[in-house]
């Protein structure tokens, strides 16, 4: 269901087209990974978060691990995650799917530094069995991102 959000997305820039389906599950970075056959870290991966009744969505590297110290830092909160039914309610895509495309209105997208290292990455297009391969460039132009943030560490 949450595919057709993202393709309706993507079909404003005449790239609906780019989303990859696979008859395997693409739910978490290793899965993303072996249905692309691609290094983990390629793998950009959407982590949900709240602070208050701000909704955060930061995308990172598949091989990249949220630094509590550093989140604090840059958004002086702690880290909370959402819950699955949480994710679903506030950003507008399932676990699996999470996204920054066709998600709901006043979600803040973030990218992590981790993924400047790669010249493109796979983020997940709305269900879990897509994706679409999108240069660093292309993530910030489509992702609608605030800013960047060093959040993370590598694992």
């Amino acid at each position: 269901m949450s595919i057709e959000r993202a393709r309706a997305y993507f079909k404003k820039f005449d790239m609906e087209n780019r989303i990859l389906e696979f008859d395997v599950s693409s739910a978490t970075v290793e899965l993303a990974a072996q249905a692309l056959s691609c290094e983990p870290a390629r793998i950009a991966k959407s982590l949900s978060f709240k602070i208050d009744e701000r909704t955060l969505l930061i995308l990172a590297a598949g091989d990249a691990k949220i630094d509590n110290k550093k989140y604090k830092a840059a958004f002086g909160a702690k880290a909370k995650m959402l819950s699955p039914d949480e994710v679903v309610e506030r950003i507008g895509h399932a676990v699996g799917g999470v996204c920054p495309f066709g998600i709901n209105e006043g979600v803040e997208v973030y990218l992590d530094e981790s993924m400047k290292r790669f010249d493109y990455m796979y983020p997940a297009a709305g269900s879990s069995n897509s994706a679409i391969k999108l240069t660093i460039p292309e993530l910030e132009q489509y992702s609608g991102y605030k800013a960047w943030v060093d959040v993370c560490k590598i694992q």
